[in-house]
């Protein structure tokens, strides 16, 4: 700790610059604990509290960022080379859905058999897919060649 301390009071008055004696001195007379606040701060800045409000006071505190805190998830979608028409515009608005509360979509455009094989078909198969999204969307990357067939990341566009 320093030689010199910015000591302020429990109810927030200042209460000067104090050699590092005087601040105890003074927190022991009120039966209250010295607690360095801004070590960086010149001269640093203590304030006499009790150390069990204190420490209460930043667990309430975080809690409270935890709770404003916005988890965003990552939701996957799954769509075949043979599904009909219908079934695509359902998981379309469920997509369009997602990405209105702020998720990023990963669409997997899943192939069996020989549908392996007809890789030119499912990249068209998906671009005809994301034209029936009605939110606009930004692709994160391109669609990738990956496990069962083909991926591709989306989130809203800002």
């Amino acid at each position: 700790m320093a030689p010199e301390l910015r000591v302020v009071s429990e109810t927030g008055e200042n209460l000067g610059v104090m050699s590092r004696s005087e601040a105890l001195a003074e927190a022991e007379r009120r039966s209250l604990d010295l607690i360095l606040i801004a070590a960086q701060a010149n001269p640093p800045v203590a304030k006499i509290q009790s150390y069990d409000k204190f420490r209460y006071q930043k667990e309430v505190d975080i809690k409270k960022q935890k709770q404003t805190q916005k988890v965003l998830a990552l939701k996957q979608v799954q769509i075949s080379l043979r599904e009909a028409k219908n079934d695509l515009e359902n998981k379309a608005r469920r997509i369009d859905e997602f990405l209105v509360k702020g998720h990023r979509v990963e669409i997997q455009l899943t192939m069996r058999g020989r549908e392996k094989g007809l890789k030119d078909w499912a990249r068209k198969k998906m671009e005809e897919f994301l034209v029936l999204l009605q939110t606009p969307i930004r692709r994160e990357g391109e669609i990738k060649q990956g496990g069962r067939g083909m991926l591709l990341q989306i989130e809203k566009e800002r």
